[in-house]
Parts: structure tokens; C-alpha cells; sequence
């Protein structure tokens, strides 16, 4: 597994998800919102325009961490073994 198309691959779905819950938030009353999910993990995003962009550069963290450690343990436990 690559870590380049993976982490690219995390930012954006990290983003979308990101995306539709703030939407969500507009749409929806107060007592269905996800913000109190995301405000322990993103710190500094919020309602406004400021901080969902930090919301934004969270998710670009968040996916390329996860792909740095995800692909290489993949690739340590799917290798082939020698024969």
C-alpha cells in the first residue's frame, strides 16, 4: 500500500465528512449537532468561516497521520512470505 495515494485519499474523505457534519450543523436544530465531536479533536473550529478552515487543516493532519502509520503496518503484515 502507498502512503501518498493513501493520505490523499484520508485529507479528502476526512474533509467531505468535515463538510457535510458543518452542514449538517446549519440544517439541523442545536440538539442534533455533531460540533461537540469534532471540538475535542479539532481544536478551534467552530461556526464560523475562521474556524471551519481550521476544521479543514485538522482533517489534512488527521489523514496524513493516519496513512503514516496505517500503510506501513499494512505493508508489514501483508508482505508474502519468502519461499
Amino acid at each position: 500500500m502507498k502512503i501518498v495515494p493513501l493520505g490523499f485519499t484520508l485529507c479528502i474523505f476526512l474533509a467531505v465528512t468535515f463538510t457535510l457534519c458543518m452542514i449538517w450543523g446549519l440544517l439541523t436544530p442545536e440538539t442534533l449537532h455533531m460540533h461537540t465531536a469534532w471540538e475535542g479533536w479539532m481544536p478551534g473550529s467552530n461556526w464560523s468561516l475562521g474556524g471551519y478552515l481550521v476544521g479543514l487543516v485538522w482533517t489534512v493532519v488527521y489523514g496524513w497521520y493516519a496513512a503514516l502509520v496505517f500503510a506501513p503496518l499494512y505493508n508489514f503484515f501483508h508482505r508474502k512470505p519468502r519461499s
